[in-house]
This record gives C-alpha cells, structure tokens and sequence, in this order.
C-alpha cells in the first residue's frame, strides 16, 4: 500500500507543479501593468476590445443588448454609450473600422448551428447615441463554425478567426461586402492556439492573436508565425486591441475586471524586423511552440498550456483518489 500511495504522490506531484506554474507565471510581468477596472456594472462581460486613440471601445458578450461602450483610455470610465437597435444572436468581437465607427462581430456560435453570422458597422461617439447601422451577413464554405476574433487589413477587408483548441482557421470577407446578401467567407491560412480575439499592428504587415493565455504575432498577408509571448493571467482572457501608438491593451470577462497594457517583448520585435530569423517565444513565461525556440513553424496549431495542465492534474487526481479508495477496500 506504501508503494501505491508514492506512486500516487508522484503522479500528483508531476502535474500538480505545472499546472500551479501555468497559472502564476502569468501573473504581472515584467512589461505589463494595469491600467484601469471595468467599473460600469454594465460592462459585465467585456468579449472585444477595440483602441481608437482617444477611446476604446467594449462590448459585452451574449446576453446583451446590441450597444457598444466607449472608455476613456486613461481612467476607464463610460464615457459613451452606443445603441444601434438590431438583434443580435452572440456577440463576441470588435475591429476598427474607421475614425468613429467599429465593427461588431455577432459571430460567436458555440453549438455551431447558424448558417451565416453578422457583422455590423457601426458609428459610435461620446454620449448616449442611437443609431443605425449597415449589417453584413457572412457564411463560411465548409459550414457552421465558432468565431470570436475579428479584424480589418490594411486595405479595410475584413477577416474572422475560428475558435478551436487545436488552432484556428482565418477566413476573409469578399473585397466589397454586400448588405443586401449573403457574403461566402473564403479560408486564407491557420493560427495556432485557442483564438479570442485579434488586431492589426499599426504597420499592416503584422498580426496580433490571442488566446487565453498568450499572444502570437504572424505575417500578413501569409500568416507566418513570427513569435509569442505569454500575457498576464487573466481568468479567461477574451479582448486585444492596438492602438494607433502601438499600444497593446487585453481585457477580460466579468465585472470589475483589470485592463492591462503589455509590451511587445524584444525577442519577438526583432524577428519581426528581421524576418530570416527564425520564430522566437520571448520571456518570461514564454510559452514555447512544440519543440522549443528556434524550430521552424511546421504548420500544427500548439494550444495554451494552462488549461492542459489542470486538466491532467484533474484527471490524475481522480484517478488517484480511486486508487486509494480502491486500495482501502481490499485492505479492509
């Protein structure tokens, strides 16, 4: 019986320690802090993040009513409330789509049922606003899918992002979207990780992913993995945004939830400017793609590691809790 409860000790301890690892290494890095809180109780389940400068823009997750909030980018406070009066089925997502105006992504389909989704343009500013917007229905070639990023090129067109642990696939939008029909996405390349949100860097060259709990950077139009890095832990990170400085700025769900800006790390940067180089993961808290730094991109989406850690851990678990339940009974 001795030798079993080592076994199980062992076994505990093996995937206990990474998944405690997993979920603090994350945790306020160098080259992150906190900005502000989402404060306004109605802002209760921020999904997409959007910096325009002067304002950032948040909208809340399925549940909610079709409007869009405007934050003051230093304090967070509300600032301005835009209501554009269209139902809406999942909300998960915003893109830039001008000076004053942003696209809502109602694209979230988690039991992959819908045949198109729709993504509104919408004109938002300071204050209580009522407008109208132009909606854009969207349908994928290979069926129904789960989206939650959404993003513009540098030419304006627009682009989501589905949602899967084994990576996801970016489909692009016709060049011009039509309002009176249904515009057929077409699939351009893969990402890696579980995808919840995506934005443009300000050169138009690069892109920014997110998932739970890390970022990576590709090329576009090709979408070569360039590097990533590991964000702050955040309980289930959901919104990225860059502003037009370049600012980095990640969100998550629920109410008073923090807002942090996180600098790009060098080791990514500067395979970015140099584009010979090969992928890089920047510390601290790099979560490196298979194989470690260094190996070329062979196309396989890696996933987060924080939620497979605690899923062996809870399996193990379970496994050796009915070990020594088991144990305990033959010896009784």
């Amino acid at each position: 019986m001795i030798l079993r409860l080592a076994l199980v000790g062992g076994l505990l301890g093996a995937f206990a320690v990474p998944a405690t690892a997993a979920a603090t290494a994350t945790a306020d890095e160098e080259g992150a802090h906190r900005v502000f809180e989402l404060r306004d109780d109605r802002i209760y389940e921020s999904s997409g993040l959007v910096d325009l400068g002067a304002v950032m823009a948040t909208v809340n997750d399925s549940g909610d009513s079709s409007r869009v909030f405007l934050l003051d980018p230093e304090s967070g406070e509300t600032v301005g409330v835009t209501d554009f009066h269209t139902e809406v089925t999942d909300v998960e997502a915003l893109a830039p789509a001008g000076p004053n105006e942003v696209y809502v992504g109602d694209i979230g389909d988690n039991d992959r049922d819908r045949d198109e989704v729709t993504v509104h343009r919408v004109e938002v500013g300071r204050g209580q606003r009522d407008v109208e917007p132009v909606s854009f229905r969207l349908a994928y070639p290979d069926g129904p899918h789960d989206a939650e990023s959404l993003f513009a090129d540098r030419a304006g067109r627009l682009h989501l992002i589905t949602k899967s642990f084994g990576g996801g696939t970016v489909y692009r939008a016709p060049k011009r979207l039509q309002s009176d029909r249904v515009n057929v996405l077409e699939p351009v390349g893969r990402v890696r990780g579980y995808a919840t949100d995506a934005a443009l860097l300000p050169d138009g060259r690069h892109l920014l992913v997110r998932s739970l709990q890390q970022a990576s950077v590709y090329t576009m139009p090709d979408l070569t993995h360039v590097g990533s890095f590991a964000l702050p832990w955040q309980r289930q990170g959901e919104g990225i945004s860059v502003g037009p400085d370049g600012r980095i700025r990640i969100s998550t769900e629920g109410a008073g939830t923090p807002v942090y800006e996180v600098e790009l790390p060098e080791a990514v940067a500067r395979t970015m400017r140099n584009p010979q180089a090969p992928t890089a993961s920047a510390s601290p808290a790099a979560v490196d793609p298979p194989g470690g730094v260094g190996v070329e991109d062979d196309g396989k989406a890696d996933q987060d590691t924080t939620w497979l850690a605690w899923l062996a851990a809870g399996v193990f678990a379970a496994a050796a809790l009915g070990l020594v339940v088991a144990t305990r009974r033959k010896s009784g």
